[in-house]
């Protein structure tokens, strides 16, 4: 089964990531890059990818067929969307291991709906 491995940060981590120096952040890229090489080691990387800080992100919104685009996340929130890692795992358990190998704070695990699972 496939589950999203979903990465928050915190507001403070969002500004070290934008504002820090290439230098700063090469310990965390190389975390990651052992995390993504484990996961290929046991055939469970499935896809994933870093999303650039929440700031950049652009909203539309869809209001009774007209379409709103705003700048700026969906939400005001304390954590923001960092990344994500697409696995495959037995089950949930599995799943939950891999999160707890990532090399950050907060992780959301959810099964990823696949074509078999709608009814």
């Amino acid at each position: 089964m496939k589950y999203a491995l979903l990465i928050y940060q915190d507001a403070e981590f969002d500004r070290f990531w934008s504002e820090g120096s290439a230098e700063d952040r090469a310990p965390l890229y190389a975390e990651y890059g052992r995390f993504g090489a484990m996961l290929e080691e046991r055939g469970a990387m499935a896809g994933g990818a870093e999303l650039a800080v929440s700031g950049l992100a652009t909203t539309v919104r869809s209001n009774g067929g007209d379409h709103v685009v705003t700048d700026g996340p969906y939400t005001e929130v304390a954590e923001h969307l960092g990344g994500f890692y697409l696995v495959e795992a037995r089950d949930l358990d599995e799943a939950l291991e891999y999160a707890r190998a990532l090399p950050s704070d907060v992780v959301e695990v959810r099964p990823v709906v696949g074509p078999e699972d709608r009814a």
